[in-house]
């Protein structure tokens, strides 16, 4: 950008500032009149790429998927209307530690003092009502009402972000946007916090006299590893340790799969073959990063016994004596790593039980599709350049038992399990992806895609070029499986046709139905090379499902179901 062309220094232009400076490449954004005046600031930064999408809740979706990819990620809506449609989105982002800054335009600040009625609201006098709702979702609120206060807040609420790895809000005045204020500054986010020695110290000689007298000891990844940037720590503690290493279902893809300590995921009585049996006969479990609920337990179906329980947190170190505060997961990990004795007994163990699949027996191209078909199909997709992405349903425990190659994503929703989120999802982390080389392969159900399908067309519209591999079995499955009713059949949509509808001779797209393997061997074919968005819609049995989900749906169900009792 030329010097005659330098956007004048105001509030939205600070804003845009500040998110490219923490590598914000595009926002996702529904226009309303609340926010139009700060989106043509942020508009006056090339770099800066405006992705309109087809609603609010889309868009905190699109938004959470490249943060996934990024680290950080942006959203505009305006006012109630937009803020109250995103709120679930955030939610999402909230319960996966996902640092998105969310940006609201909000009624002219000379409106808050006053006792008009404003449109856009829910009628009251009270103009806290869309932050109060947000208050629960996001680690920080700002309203940015008056100029002066601008920078201090809008760079406060994008460090805390970064900081605690979660959702903040930004709630900026309509007529506050284009008010001059002074360029941005050089900034640093704050280095993550160091451990307290004396905690870490005790921690680890704790955690060393336990693993001193465990005959068979392992190693556990979970989700908020992710949260505490400790990839390349447990990594290093694994190549110490020698003993065998799982991953919760949630943290799938958080640890290389080709790693030779590596066994599959630990998921209580449906995790992948041998590994259940290897984390639960164990004597000592050292997970790192866990977050255990009814869907990561299969209904607290997992049998760890607490007297052998290590738990590395975020902050945190608990073990069967002791609770330790103030120590960093990472330096944890790398602290065990130097003072560990190498102990492969529990590998040794998976390594004697474990047998592989039998593979699949040669079948006419005439057959009929099956899961089981499709899941070794899609696995040929995956590659060091690709990243999958799986629906809440049975798409979950296909993916678990997919191989990722070194570098291959893998991202799912569990802990919120907002079903409809991938589609949105998608968009972003394609978007995100693509200055890599990196495309995305996304598995959905049709029930969760009839949900948010219309962002389809956003992926279009932008060039997106993922290969979404839809499952039309006529349903939501994985509550069928929870529990059934008339109430979990869907009314079938033409796939081909809603896609061709939201192309509309623009774009590139491929665009197939399968109902039988010859078809689904030939179509995926074609999607490796082509270059744009692909669907194929699958035409699957309405109960054909893993047996994983059987078992797990079962035990939520119990878990679900039990009881009342008086308190």
């Amino acid at each position: 950008m030329s010097d005659g062309n330098i956007p004048p220094s105001n509030v939205g232009t600070y804003l845009a500032r500040r998110l490219i400076n923490i590598g914000i490449r595009e926002f996702y954004a529904v226009p309303g009149d609340y926010n139009l005046l700060l989106l043509d600031q942020l508009l006056k930064f090339p770099e800066l790429r405006f992705i309109g999408c087809c609603n609010e809740l889309n868009a905190g979706y699109a938004a959470d998927g490249c943060a996934r990819k990024k680290g950080v990620s942006a959203m505009v809506v305006t006012y109630t209307v937009g803020g109250l449609s995103a709120v679930n989105a955030v939610a999402g982002a909230y319960s996966d530690d996902l640092p998105l800054i969310f940006i609201s335009g909000a009624p002219n600040s000379n409106d808050h003092a006053s006792d008009r009625i404003l449109h856009h609201t829910i009628g009251k006098i009270h103009r806290r009502q869309q932050i109060d709702m947000f208050s629960h979702v996001v680690a920080e609120v700002v309203e940015v009402r008056s100029p002066s206060q601008a920078a201090r807040q809008i760079d406060h609420a994008i460090v805390t972000a970064l900081t605690q790895k979660k959702p903040v809000y930004i709630e900026i005045a309509c007529n506050i946007a284009e008010e001059p204020i002074s360029l941005p500054i050089p900034f640093q986010i704050p280095a993550k916090k160091s451990s307290n020695t004396a905690s870490l110290r005790a921690a680890v000689q704790d955690t060393v006299a336990q693993w001193k007298h465990a005959a068979k000891p392992v190693i556990v990844i979970g989700v908020k590893v992710r949260m505490a940037e400790a990839f390349d720590a447990v990594i290093q503690l694994a190549n110490a340790a020698g003993c065998a290493v799982a991953t919760m279902p949630d943290a799938k893809g958080m640890f290389p799969e080709d790693h030779p300590c590596y066994i599959g995921t630990y998921w209580g009585p449906v995790s992948s073959p041998a590994a259940g049996e290897t984390v639960e006969s164990a004597d000592m479990y050292v997970f790192f990063g866990p977050n255990f609920n009814d869907y990561t337990t299969a209904g607290y179906a997992c049998l760890i016994k607490k007297k052998g329980l290590v738990k590395s947190n975020y902050d945190r170190v608990e073990t069967p004596v002791g609770e330790y505060g103030c120590v960093n997961m990472g330096e944890f990990a790398i602290a065990l790593s130097k003072e560990l004795s190498r102990n492969e007994a529990s590998l040794k163990a998976y390594t004697r039980i474990y047998a592989a699949e039998a593979p699949m027996a040669q079948q006419d191209p005439e057959t009929l599709l099956n899961m089981r078909f499709v899941n070794k199909h899609v696995q040929g997709l995956l590659s060091p350049k690709t990243a999958l992405i799986v629906e809440t349903g049975d798409s979950w425990f296909q993916g678990q038992t997919m191989k990722l190659p070194p570098g291959c994503g893998y991202e799912f929703q569990m802990q919120y399990g907002s079903i409809g989120w991938s589609v949105g999802a998608v968009l972003g982390y394609a978007l995100a992806a693509q200055p890599e080389g990196q495309r995305v392969v996304a598995l959905i159900g049709d029930g969760s895609f009839q949900m948010t399908a219309q962002e389809v067309s956003t992926m279009i519209r932008y060039g997106a070029d993922p290969i979404i591999v839809l499952i039309n079995n006529g349903g939501y499955t994985i509550e069928v499986e929870i529990h059934d009713g008339i109430y979990n059949v869907i009314k079938n949509w033409d796939y081909k046709k809603l896609i061709e509808a939201f192309t509309n001779e623009e774009g590139k797209v491929f665009c197939v139905r399968c109902k039988t393997q010859g078809e689904l061997v030939k179509a995926l074919e074609t999607a490796k090379a082509f270059k744009g968005l692909v669907f194929l819609e699958l035409i699957l049995d309405k109960d054909d499902c893993s047996k994983h989900l059987l078992e797990w749906g079962s035990r939520v169900a119990t878990a679900n179901g039990r009881a009342y009792v008086e308190l």
